[in-house]
């Protein structure tokens, strides 16, 4: 099955330019449906909804948001003051996906050349977003397998972080089918991920697709399976690095990385080069979302917990450089637990 997670619709629309076709991800595993998103607003509710979701399909979204606020400026008579507005809003959709931001601002200088020349530079981003992807899965799976004596690997993910999070490939899922190519793969355990359960609903979905083995594991069981010797390396991805090599990427990562530290398991981020952050000096300075409660204290619509119990629902939490054993990106391996972080003097060039 191939999946188009993020593109650009040429046909339909409300002026018949076209606009944004998502796969809704909202409705998987047990409906495949699109959404041809034609407005700031339905662009911004289908990234706060997570029917678009993981940190490169982000960025495309981004960058494509800018050409549905042009669009939509001119059906509707906006000044440039109104526009630009608009791409704020997308801008801002969600604070700690990196890409995101970066995604408008690539394409952003470009809107005095016309939307077309923002289209292109957009679908440009796409195209990269895919090329990055199977070389930082080359490298990952190398710097694995160089510290391995195993003939097939056993890996822990946790949240999803394959096709569905970017424009192709995958980041984590990138790596595990690089190493499923290179016939080095044995298992794979899968996070649920709570309270959305991207990874039983969407890591699983691709996994299954592929017949890659796998089992889906509350995510309570994920230190246990660690500490049990049933796991080889975690692998995860980020949607933001900071310099010093802290990595925000979904709740619950972090127990993960303490169970690894304690074990003396390899957890290995994978990430693009976009997500890396120079600005951002540390964790700390990562703005953490914070979702309605009401996704911790219901699951399929239903009411799970008292009526007097209000949910804590931060979405992301931040793995310290400490317990970080390598962030894999097109450019190279990085190792913040060795000291060579993103903002260091040795960082890879382009």
């Amino acid at each position: 099955m191939v999946m188009v997670t993020i593109e650009w619709d040429d046909s339909g629309g409300a002026d018949g330019r076209g606009g944004v076709s998502l796969l809704d991800q909202t409705q998987l595993p047990m409906r495949t449906e699109h959404r041809l998103v034609c407005t700031t607003d339905g662009l911004v509710s289908a990234i706060r909804e997570l029917a678009v979701r993981g940190a490169p399909a982000l960025g495309v979204a981004g960058a494509l948001g800018v050409v549905v606020a042009m669009d939509e400026g001119a059906r509707e008579g906006w000044d440039v003051a109104a526009v630009q507005a608009a791409v704020d809003r997308v801008r801002r959709a969600r604070p700690t996906a990196v890409n995101l931001a970066r995604g408008v601002d690539r394409v952003r200088p470009l809107m005095s050349q016309g939307r077309d020349a923002v289209l292109g530079a957009a679908r440009r981003l796409a195209a990269e977003d895919e090329a990055a992807n199977r070389e930082l899965s080359r490298r990952a799976a190398d710097w694995l397998l160089d510290r391995t004596d195993r003939e097939r690997m056993r890996v822990l993910t946790h949240c999803n972080a394959g096709t569905l999070a970017t424009t192709a490939w995958g980041t984590a899922l990138g790596v595990v089918r690089e190493l499923r190519n290179r016939d080095r793969l044995e298992f794979v355990y899968v996070d649920e991920t709570r309270p959305l359960l991207q990874g039983a609903r969407l890591t699983a979905y691709e996994l299954a697709d592929e017949g890659i083995p796998h089992a889906v594991q509350v995510d309570g069981a994920a230190a246990s399976t660690i500490l049990r010797g049933l796991v080889d390396c975690a692998v995860v991805g980020a949607d933001r690095v900071a310099a010093n090599g802290d990595v925000a990427n979904k709740v619950g990562t972090l127990g993960v990385a303490l169970a690894c530290h304690d074990a003396g398991v390899p957890l290995l981020v994978a990430a693009p080069w976009s997500t890396v952050d120079l600005d951002t000096a540390d964790g700390s300075s990562i703005e953490i979302e914070e979702r309605d409660g009401d996704e911790v204290v219901r699951c399929g619509g239903v009411r799970t917990a008292p009526q007097g119990s209000p949910g804590f629902n931060p979405a992301f939490d931040v793995t310290p450089a400490r317990l970080v054993d390598a962030v894999a990106t097109e450019r190279g391996v990085l190792e913040p637990r060795a000291g060579r972080t993103p903002g260091a003097a040795h960082v890879p060039s382009p």
